[in-house]
Formats: structure tokens, C-alpha cells, sequence
């Protein structure tokens, strides 16, 4: 992976867009970058991770989204970070847009843009970028998979974060665990502890849970058998527990065996006395019964005789209800008769009253004649009626033509008034028309010139406004070269007074038997002394950065100034020398005329049509005045027609009418006449008919009675039985006789009156014997079922037992295969004596590899002193696997690398995280890394190591690979000539590239 090329816009410290050429930088193979603190060196690492994965390493993730963006931007500048690079032989830009709250464009307040990113690939061949996708998921995934290492270890293995190595190197084991984890993804093997753990805890609830199952049925076994089983005290887990359960099953099926052999002998004696008690109360109850009902039947044979004068009558009054039966349909039928007579009188009655006093007494023939009189008449009036209909719809239509000649006049009266007014409407509008087109035309001419002097008048503005900022940008120019003098002339009056003073700080310096710097003299016998207001080093230095930046400021100073003067000569070029307020006001002006032009240009449309409205209302008039005159002549044609067909109908119904105001009147009276004549003639016809009837019933029902031997019909009538008398003397008739043979039946029986002469039987001491033998047969069959139940739960539990600890036998077994698998995997089994955890064996053998890559480096860089090895002692709750000491060639022992000094902890921990690099790098695919970042740390050192580490960080620039070192120490950069410099400011950081072409 090479990176070639980074900008940013809004983002950390960076207020404005800044860029750095990768490229550049990376062909001197080591570059610096620095500046001073907080400036945000690490913020451009930072943009390089964001890039790449959407988040910023370490402690720094909480910097998220809008809080990426930075404090001195502008308020419509979009935080955004491009990144261009080079990985498994594709060329890559990537660019990121964090979420960002913006001001709406409409109204007040803010709203939310949603996170974007973009990925392109150039297309060598076509020698243009394309685009790859938009997706963050996609693109997420395509980057990781093309570097082959997660944001961790790509943190850790491209910028190099020496802190966090330095404490790796004091770290306990398992804090190196963590770290090496997240490096090397061995979530795998901790996945498979927490499994064979899960697993042996799984195994052994199942076996608790089936040993708590077996001796919960062993419970229930004891509360079946009650005091015939005991158990000893066991719990679940216990390895006598299955034994224990079945022989103590076994003692208390043979005891419940005994028991129901016992009840089932006492049950059948107690059957055998219940049934003898049993036929003897049927015995003692079957005399009582027959002695009961004998007494009964006695009493009820007297009952009898008292009642039997009654009986006699009843059968009498049957008797003449019989007879009287024979009569009784011709006395239905003279009711009948007599009820339809009555009804025929009154129909008859009302009939007469309806008809008018000429027809009061006449018969039915005369009343039927005068009807069909009355009806001839109204059929011959059906004529006259559609001739009224007719005159009816003559009358209408007359009206209807009225109607028609009132509005036609008025037609043609507004047609006449419009069409005289013709020619003065249409000049009007013609006149409008041409009015409104001169307008248009002024207002195009208008528009050409508003652009013009719109563009005068700003840059007119813009010319005062920059007159003013040319006399500010002059004076700020002024003063800060004068400043950027005096600050170089108090550089060099420092320094002068150090070269003086030279001899005193290099004395300072001196140790007796070594030998000087500049004579090489080991003796030192008058060093030179310090004198009062000595200017050191650092003071010097303090002044050449004083100076340096106020020769910055200058500059810029001066680069502003002349971006004034070039604002103002192309402004004055534009609105010349007239003044701005009199181009302001031949502006407004010539806004004035354009908008009244334009206002009345707008009113050309309008006039179009309503000119060609008025012409249509024209021609629709001119039409309408035509169509009247045509209808006026039809009129009167149809108006002759209608009258003299009129006169014709009139004459015609004058004559049907008659009497009555019209023929409808007259047809209703004829109608009327002809229905009540009909009903009457009908009605009087009827009460001849019934009176015929009734008389005809009267005599076959005097000849019914007499044939009956009744001496008159009223007589037969009142000896008539109705159907509820009839049913209910029949049923006392019926129960009489029936009484009566059941009461001989009874005293006729031999066996009743044979009880009868038995002494008085006792059946409630009978009832008691059976009742104690009854219960003591229940008592008997309770103990009996009590005991076969008891025998046959206890061998289905027994049973069940039994297939319990059958199948427990193979999960005990695979609870203790689980448990010694789980216990060798967490490091705490006897079988693993250094009491190593599989995870962490594994990555033993990872920091195995990288201190032997370490030490490679390590080393160069301490001269063949130090070697980086891997330790399995033990530490911390007995474990072991994970322990990293140092070996020291000068004295031949090995000791912990938590004792080494800050400058050889430093290059201890370079070494180790380049060889961790190495290793995660092999262990991703073997991606290369052609961009190296290494992260503080070189303070501590001397010159000569900080020569050696730098001859190492050098060597990696073999096979065209680039190292960035990131530190703010000023020895570095007379060291390393290309450089990243990273300066701060009040609008926000900026970058700067030194040393490179």
C-alpha cells in the first residue's frame, strides 16, 4: 500500500483545505513530520485512517461524525478528507463526507447532511478516474479486503503508536493477551474455550438435572410405599446414588406384593356376608310391600260404595247426549242459515240507501236493467275525453309559442344595441393592443442594458470598499517588515553575543580524562566561565523562531497587499471613474423604466383576447338575430293551424259534457251510477236466496228432534253434550270401572292376602344389618385397590427408574470428557502444567515471531546489545504463555523488559512494533507497505542511538518503501530534509512541505 496524495477541508484543526503530496515526500524515503504541539500532526494520520475506514484510531473514535469537523471553518464549508492511493496494484481515491449540520437554505436553524463517501479507480488505459461505488458498506468491505487488516491493526501496524508499545513492553500478560488478540483475530480460539466451557456446563446441569430427576422418583417411590421403604441421605451428583435408589425399589415392591395378598382375603370374606345380609332385607321388604298393598286395597273398595249413586246418573246424562247427537247437525245447519239471512238483510238495507229515491222500491231485474243503462252511456264517453285532452295540449302549446315570441324580440333588441356599438369597441381594442406591443418592444431594449450596469455598479462598490482595504493592507505591510527587522536584527545580536560567549558554554561541557570537542586535549586547566547575561542555545533559538515567524507574517502581509492592488486596478477598470452614488441612482432609474415597461407589456396578451372575444360575441349575434327572424315566420303559420282545429273540439265536447262542468265529471257520475245500481240488484237477489235457506232448515230440524224421541227441538238442543262435557264425563265413566278391577284384581291375589296373615314385618332392622356389611365390603375393596395401585406405581416407577439410570450412563461419560477437554483448554487441568489457556498458546507462538523480527532491528539499533525473547513463566493466578524479556549481551542475563531505561524502551519498543508489523502483515496476505508512520518518542535518545535508529528507519527504504516519522524535536529536522510542517494559527492549522521538489 502507497499513499500518494491526502486532502482535507474542514476537518480537526484544519479550518481551510490543505494538501500533502505523498509522493514527494516519500521519494527521499524518511520524511518528518512536525510542529509544535497541538498544531494536529497526529490530526493528519488521523484523515489518513478516516479515509480508509470511516473512524479515527484509539482513544480518538469518539470523534465522530460532526465532531470531526473543525472549530475555524467556515459555516458553509463541508468537512471532507480525499485520499489517493495505490493497494494490490489499483490506483484508489477515496473521499469522506462526515454528517454535517448545516443552515438551511430557507428560513432559520439547521439541518442534518447524512455522511457521504465515494470511491474511484483510475483506468490506465483510458487515462481517466471512474467511479467504483457510494455504498459505506461496500466500500468498507472492498478496502479491507484489498489491505487485509482491520482499523486495530492497521493502527498499530502502519502508524506505529510508540506510547502504546512502551507499555506493551511493561505490560502484564494480560494486557499483552488483549493487545495481541485484537492484532492477530484469535477470537477463534476464545470462541472455543467459551464453547468446551459452555458445553461442560451444559453436560453437567443435564447430569444434575437427571440425578435430581432419579431421586425425585426415588421420593415419590417412598411416599407410594410409605414405612416399607427407606432411603439414605444422597444428593444429585453423588456416585451411590443410582444403586441406592433401585435396591431400596426393589425391598418395597416385595413388602407391597405381601400387603395386597392380605386385603384381597379380606375382601372376599366381607363379600360373603354382604350377600346374605342382602337377600335377607329383600325378603323382610318384599312381605312388607304385599302386606302394604292388601290394607290399600281395602280402603279403596270403600271408597267405591260411597260413590256409586253418583256413577249411576253419570251414566244416565251419557245416555241423552248420545241420543241428542242425531240432532245435532240439523241444528248446525238452521244456525248457519239464520246467521247468512241476517247478513243478506243488512247488505241489502245499506245497498238501498246509496240509491237515489226513484229506484227505492224497485226489484233486482229493474235495478240490474237501469246498471247496464248507465254503463252504455260512459262507454260512449272515451271520444270525448281524448278530445278534451287534445284541447287541453292545444292551449299549452299556444302558450308556449307566446312564450317564444317574447324572447325572440328580446334577442334581436340586444342584438341590435351590441352591433351598433361594433366599430367603437374594436378601435378601443386595437388601440390597446398596439399600445402594449410599443411597451414590449421599450422593455427588451431596457434589458439589454440592466446587466451592464448592474456589473458597474458592484464592481464600482467593490472599488471603494478595496480603497479603504489598500491603505489597511499597506500599513499592516509596513509595520510587520519593520517588525520582521527588529526581530532579525535582535536574532543576530543574540547570536553574535553566543559566538562570544561559545567558549564558556563548550567548557561547560568538559569532564576531566576525556578529551575536548575542539583541541582534543584531555587536560583542562583554565576552562572558561560564564559570564553574566550568557545567551545560551536555547535563547538563540527562541529569537531565529521569533524571527522566522514575524518574516512569515511579512509575507503574508505582503502577498495580501498585492492581491489588493490587483482587486482594486480590475474594479476601477470595470465601473471607470464616475462615482458610485450617481451609478447607483441611473441604475434605479433604468430599473424603473424597465419595470413599468415591463408592466405595461403584460397587458398585451389580455388585449388579444378580449378583441378576439368580442369578435366571436359578434358573429354569435349576427346568428342569433337570424334564427329569431326564421322562428317569427314559422309562428305564425302553426298559431292559424292550432286555432281552427281549437273551434272544432270545442264544439264537440259542449255536446258530451252535458250537465256536467267537463267530460271527466260526467264519466265519474255515470261510473258512480252504474256500481251502486250493480251492488244493489246483487244485494236484494241474495236476501231472497237466504230467506229460502233458512226456511227449508227449520223444517228438517223439527223432523230430526221428533225422529229422536226428543218432543221439541230446543229439548234436543239442551240435552247436547259440548266436547269438553263429553270428554270429561267419559273419563270419570271410564276411571269408575277401572278402579273397580283393579281392586278385585288386588283381593283376588293369593300371595297378598297369604302376607296378609304374616305377623307385621320389620324392615328397618334388616336395612341396618345390610348397611354394616356394605361398609364393611367397601372398607374391604378400598384396602384391596389401596394395595394393587401401590404395587403397580411401584413398578412403574421402579421402571422408570431404571431407564434413568440407563440413560445417564453415556451422559456421565460425556460430562467427563467435556469437563477434561474444558479444564486443558482454560489452562486450570493437571494434564496442562504450565496452566497456559488455549488462546494464549496461540499467541505465544505469535509473540514468539515477533520478537524474533524485533530483534532484528533491535539489534542494529543497540549495537548487538539487546535481543527481544519470548518467556513462558508464569505469572499472575499461575498462568503462563505470554511473558517477553530482554537479553543483555554485556552482561549475559536475561531480565524483564519493564526494567529498561526511557531511550531503551523507546528503541525497544520501535523494534518491536516493526516487527509486529512484519508479522500481522504476513499474517493479512502479505500486503505490502510502502508508507510507514511512526508516531513521538525520539526525545529520549542521544545522538549517536537516535543515528542508529534513524540508519534502521532508513533500511526500510529498501524495495521503494517511505517511512514518516511524526515528532516535534528540533534535532530531527536538520536531520531529515524532507518535511510536513504543521503550523497553527487563529483561523486554524495549515500544512507545509520542505525539502522536496
Amino acid at each position: 500500500m502507497r499513499l500518494h496524495r491526502l486532502d482535507v477541508t474542514a476537518f480537526g484543526p484544519f479550518g481551510g483545505s490543505q494538501s500533502v503530496d505523498f509522493d514527494a515526500l516519500s521519494a527521499a524515503g524518511l520524511f518528518l513530520l512536525h510542529g509544535p504541539t497541538g498544531a494536529g500532526k497526529t490530526s493528519v494520520l488521523d484523515a489518513v485512517c478516516y479515509a480508509l475506514y470511516g473512524a479515527v484510531p484509539g482513544a480518538r473514535q469518539s470523534g465522530q461524525g460532526m465532531n470531526l469537523r473543525s472549530d475555524h471553518a467556515e459555516t458553509r464549508t463541508r468537512t471532507e478528507v480525499r485520499l489517493e492511493l495505490t493497494v494490490a496494484g489499483r490506483r484508489l481515491e477515496l473521499t469522506r463526507q462526515p454528517p454535517w449540520e448545516r443552515p438551511k437554505l430557507r428560513g432559520k436553524g439547521t439541518t442534518v447532511d447524512k455522511a457521504q463517501t465515494w470511491l474511484r479507480e483510475y483506468d490506465s488505459a483510458a487515462g481517466v478516474w471512474k467511479d467504483r461505488s457510494r455504498s459505506h458498506q461496500e466500500i468498507g468491505e472492498e478496502i479491507t479486503q484489498l489491505l487485509g487488516m482491520s482499523r486495530e491493526q492497521f493502527c498499530q501496524v502502519v502508524l506505529l503508536p510508540q506510547g502504546d508499545f512502551a507499555r506493551f513492553l511493561r505490560a502484564d500478560a494480560e494486557a499483552r493477551g488483549r493487545l495481541l488478540g485484537r492484532l492477530f483475530d484469535t477470537q477463534r480460539f476464545a470462541d472455543v474455550e467459551k464453547r468446551l466451557a459452555e458445553r461442560r456446563r451444559a453436560t453437567e446441569a443435564r447430569v444434575r438435572e437427571g440425578d435430581a430427576a432419579l431421586l425425585a422418583g426415588a421420593h415419590r417411590m417412598q411416599q407410594e410405599a410409605g414405612d416399607a421403604m427407606e432411603l439414605p441421605e444422597l444428593a444429585p451428583g453423588d456416585p451411590g446414588l443410582a444403586e441406592a435408589v433401585l435396591g431400596a425399589a426393589a425391598v418395597a415392591r416385595c413388602t407391597a406384593r405381601e400387603r395386597l395378598t392380605v386385603a384381597r382375603c379380606r375382601l372376599e370374606a366381607a363379600e360373603s356376608a354382604q350377600a346374605a345380609a342382602r337377600n335377607a332385607l329383600a325378603e323382610v321388604r318384599e312381605v312388607a310391600r304385599l302386606q302394604s298393598r292388601f290394607a290399600e286395597a281395602r280402603q279403596r273398595a270403600e271408597r267405591l260404595q260411597e260413590r256409586a249413586g253418583a256413577h249411576r246418573e253419570a251414566q244416565e246424562r251419557m245416555e241423552r247426549g248420545r241420543k241428542a247427537e242425531a240432532v245435532a247437525p240439523a241444528l248446525e245447519l238452521r244456525e248457519a242459515a239464520e246467521a247468512e239471512h241476517r247478513r243478506a238483510v243488512q247488505t241489502e238495507s245499506h245497498a238501498r240507501v246509496m240509491l237515489p229515491g226513484s229506484f227505492a222500491d224497485a226489484g233486482a231485474d229493474g235495478l240490474a236493467a237501469a246498471a247496464r243503462r248507465a254503463a252504455e252511456e260512459l262507454g260512449g264517453l272515451d271520444a270525448a275525453r281524448r278530445a278534451e285532452q287534445r284541447l287541453a295540449d292545444l292551449a299549452e302549446e299556444r302558450a308556449g309559442l307566446d312564450r317564444q315570441e317574447r324572447a325572440d324580440e328580446d334577442v334581436l333588441r340586444e342584438a341590435d344595441a351590441w352591433l351598433a356599438d361594433w366599430d367603437t369597441t374594436r378601435a378601443a381594442l386595437q388601440a390597446r393592443i398596439d399600445s402594449a406591443q410599443e411597451a414590449a418592444t421599450r422593455a427588451e431594449q431596457l434589458a439589454v442594458q440592466r446587466e451592464p450596469m448592474r456589473r458597474r455598479l458592484t464592481a464600482a462598490r467593490t472599488r471603494d470598499g478595496l480603497a479603504a482595504d489598500l491603505e489597511e493592507a499597506q500599513r499592516r505591510a509596513l509595520a510587520s517588515e519593520q517588525r520582521a527587522l527588529d526581530a532579525r536584527a535582535h536574532w543576530l545580536d543574540l547570536k553574535e553575543q553566543r559566538l562570544n560567549g561559545i567558549a564558556a558554554e563548550l567548557a561547560a561541557h568538559l569532564t576531566d580524562g576525556e578529551p575536548c570537542a575542539v583541541c582534543g586535549a584531555t587536560q583542562h586547566p583554565a576552562p572558561a566561565r560564564k559570564v553574566a547575561g550568557h545567551v545560551d542555545r536555547e535563547t538563540e533559538d527562541r529569537a531565529l523562531t521569533a524571527y522566522q515567524r514575524a518574516e512569515e507574517r511579512h509575507t503574508e502581509d505582503e502577498r495580501r497587499l498585492g492581491a489588493v492592488r490587483e482587486a482594486l486596478a480590475a474594479a476601477t477598470a470595470e465601473a471607470g471613474d464616475t462615482p458610485t452614488s450617481r451609478l447607483a441612482t441611473e441604475a434605479d432609474e433604468l430599473e424603473q423604466q424597465y419595470a413599468r415597461a415591463r408592466r405595461d407589456a403584460s397587458a398585451l396578451h389580455a388585449a388579444h383576447e378580449e378583441l378576439r372575444r368580442a369578435e366571436h360575441e359578434r358573429e354569435q349575434r349576427l346568428a342569433d338575430r337570424q334564427q329569431a327572424a326564421v322562428r317569427a315566420a314559422s309562428r305564425l303559420t302553426r298559431r292559424e293551424s292550432l286555432e281552427h282545429e281549437q273551434a272544432l273540439l270545442q264544439e264537440e265536447l259542449t255536446q258530451a259534457r252535458g250537465t256536467a262542468d267537463s267530460v271527466a265529471a260526467r264519466a265519474a257520475q255515470l261510473e258512480r251510477q252504474a256500481t251502486l245500481l250493480t251492488r244493489a240488484a246483487d244485494a236484494v237477489r241474495a236476501a231472497e236466496d237466504t230467506a229460502q235457506r233458512l226456511k227449508d232448515a227449520d223444517a228438517r230440524l223439527a223432523d230430526a228432534a221428533y225422529r229422536s224421541g226428543f218432543d221439541t227441538p230446543q229439548a234436543a238442543a239442551d240435552a247436547l253434550l259440548d266436547a269438553a262435557a263429553h270428554r270429561e264425563l267419559q273419563h270419570r265413566l271410564d276411571a269408575w270401572q277401572a278402579e273397580e278391577a283393579a281392586v278385585r284384581a288386588l283381593l283376588a291375589e293369593v300371595g297378598t292376602a297369604a302376607a296378609a296373615q304374616q305377623p307385621p314385618a320389620d324392615p328397618a332392622t334388616a336395612e341396618r344389618t345390610a348397611a354394616t356389611a356394605e361398609r364393611r365390603l367397601r372398607e374391604a375393596a378400598s384396602a384391596r385397590d389401596a394395595a394393587a395401585r401401590c404395587c403397580a406405581e411401584l413398578d412403574r416407577l421402579s421402571a422408570l427408574a431404571a431407564e434413568a439410570v440407563r440413560r445417564l450412563a453415556p451422559l456421565r461419560d460425556e460430562y467427563e470428557r467435556a469437563a477434561r477437554l474444558a479444564a486443558l483448554a482454560a489452562g486450570t487441568s493437571a494434564d496442562n502444567a504450565r496452566k497456559m489457556r488455549l488462546e494464549s498458546y496461540v499467541l505465544a507462538a505469535r509473540l514468539e515471531q515477533v520478537a524474533a523480527a524485533a530483534t532484528v532491528r533491535l539489534q542494529r539499533m543497540s549495537s548487538g546489545r539487546y535481543t527481544l525473547v519470548h518467556s513462558d513463566d508464569r505469572s499472575g493466578r499461575g498462568r503462563s504463555g505470554l511473558g517477553l524479556h530482554v537479553v543483555d549481551a554485556w552482561t549475559g542475563r536475561e531480565r524483564d523488559t519493564a526494567t529498561l531505561s526511557g531511550g531503551e524502551t523507546f528503541f525497544a519498543s520501535l523494534a518491536l512494533a516493526l516487527g509486529l508489523a512484519d508479522v500481522v502483515t504476513d499474517e493479512a496476505g502479505g500486503v505490502r507497505l510502502d508508507t510507514l508512520f511512526i508516531d513521538e518518542g525520539f526525545g529520549s535518545l542521544d545522538d549517536q542511538t537516535l543515528d542508529e535508529v534513524l540508519d534502521v528507519l532508513d533500511s526500510l527504504r529498501e524495495r521503494d518503501r517511505s517511512v514518516g516519522i511524526v515528532s516535534h524535536v528540533a534535532d530531527l529536522r536538520r536531520r531529515i530534509h524532507a518535511q510536513l510542517e504543521v503550523t497553527k494559527g487563529r483561523s486554524g492549522s495549515s500544512l507545509r512541505q520542505r525539502g522536496v521538489a
